[in-house]
């Protein structure tokens, strides 16, 4: 089942990864597909909150570690939905 809201979500600093499941069809079968996206939440000169995909030498070890906890969340309950929001500080 497609959803508007990911199964999983993981935050360190501005950094966050967010786990969504999509269905795809393989060999006749309709089965659930696990996927992440991850951005930067950032405000502009302006105040106006914006998100990037692209992070500075300083983020990238929060991206790193916020993909690492999708990853445990993808292999531990890969069917499965969570609550929406694990934030991790």
């Amino acid at each position: 089942m497609t959803t508007n809201k990911p199964v999983a979500k993981f935050k360190a600093g501005a950094v966050s990864a967010a786990v969504w499941s999509h269905e795809i069809v393989s060999n006749g079968r309709t089965m659930p597909m696990l996927k992440v996206s991850v951005e930067r939440r950032y405000k502009d000169a302006s105040g106006e909150w914006k998100s990037s995909t692209s992070f500075s030498r300083n983020e990238i070890p929060l991206a790193m570690f916020v993909l690492a906890k999708a990853f445990e969340h993808m292999l531990a309950k890969p069917e499965q939905d969570e609550a929406p929001e694990e934030a991790v500080q």
